[in-house]
C-alpha cells in the first residue's frame, strides 16, 4: 500500500516537471521564432504540493495506528482526489501564454486577446492563434505525450493506497508495536496451578530438615534459615523432601 501511494506521488511530481504546453513566437524574418515551455508546475502549481503532502501521508501511516491511521487514509485519498480534479481542469491558451510571460519576465497578460479565454485543445495537441510574450504573432500548442494522463493515473493511485489503509486500518502490522512495554499480568490471570505450586515450595522450604546436629547441640541449633543457607553452599536442595 505504502509503494502504491509512493509510486502514485512520484508520477505526478515527475508529470508535473514536463511541458505541458508551450508558447511559439514568430518573429520577424532573419530572428528564428520563440518557443517557451510552460511546465505543469506552472500551470498547475497545487498538484506538486498535493503530491508532497500525499508522501507525508505516507508517513503519517506508519507513525500511526488503529483510528488514527485511518484518519490519515481519508487525507491521503483527499490529496489524490485534489490532485485529480486539478488536472482534470482545462487550461487555456491565455492562462498557458501568462505563464509563459511570467516565466520569461514579460508583464504578466501581455498580448494575450479576448478571443484566447477560455480556448482549449482536445485530444493532445492543438493551437490557438493570438499575440505572443513579445507582441508579435504566436500559437499555443500543447504537448503531444499526455503528462496530464499521467498525472491523473499518479492521482487514482495515491487515491487507492488512501482508500485501502482505511479499510485495512485495524489489520496492519503497527511498526513501533515491537517496542512497547508488555501489560502488567493481573493477580486473577496468575494460574491457580502456579500459585498451588508457590505455596508447595514455601511449604517445602518452611519443612526441610537441616543438617544433622549432634544431640548435645541440639540445644544451640542455628535459626533454620542459616541451616539452609549452609545446605546451599554444601550444594543440598533445601526444598527437597526428607
Amino acid at each position: 500500500m505504502l509503494l502504491l501511494g509512493a509510486a502514485g506521488a512520484g508520477l505526478v511530481l515527475l508529470a508535473t516537471r514536463q511541458g505541458w504546453a508551450h508558447v511559439q513566437t514568430t518573429e520577424p524574418r532573419p530572428l528564428p521564432d520563440n518557443i517557451v515551455a510552460v511546465t505543469g508546475q506552472t500551470l498547475v502549481p497545487v498538484t506538486g504540493a498535493l503530491a508532497l503532502a500525499a508522501l507525508a501521508g505516507l508517513a503519517a501511516v506508519l507513525a500511526t495506528r488503529r483510528t488514527l491511521r485511518r484518519v490519515a487514509g481519508v487525507v491521503l485519498a483527499g490529496f489524490g482526489v485534489g490532485i485529480a480534479v486539478a488536472v482534470s481542469t482545462g487550461i487555456s491558451a491565455a492562462a498557458v501564454r501568462a505563464a509563459a510571460a511570467a516565466s520569461t519576465g514579460a508583464p504578466v497578460g501581455s498580448g494575450v486577446t479576448g478571443s484566447d479565454i477560455g480556448s482549449t485543445t482536445g485530444g493532445g495537441q492543438g493551437q490557438a492563434a493570438g499575440t505572443g510574450v513579445s507582441g508579435f504573432p504566436s500559437h499555443v500548442v500543447f504537448a503531444a505525450f499526455p503528462w496530464r494522463g499521467v498525472a491523473f493515473v499518479g492521482a487514482l493511485a495515491i487515491i487507492a493506497a488512501g482508500v485501502l489503509v482505511t479499510w485495512r486500518a485495524l489489520e496492519l502490522p503497527v511498526m513501533s508495536s515491537r517496542y512497547d512495554a508488555p501489560a502488567p499480568a493481573s493477580a486473577a490471570s496468575v494460574p491457580a496451578s502456579a500459585s498451588a505450586a508457590s505455596v508447595s515450595a514455601s511449604a517445602s522450604m518452611a519443612s526441610a530438615p537441616g543438617p544433622a546436629v549432634p544431640a548435645g547441640d541440639r540445644g544451640n541449633r542455628r535459626p533454620d534459615s542459616a541451616a539452609i543457607w549452609e545446605s546451599l553452599s554444601r550444594g543440598e536442595d533445601p526444598t527437597g523432601s526428607a
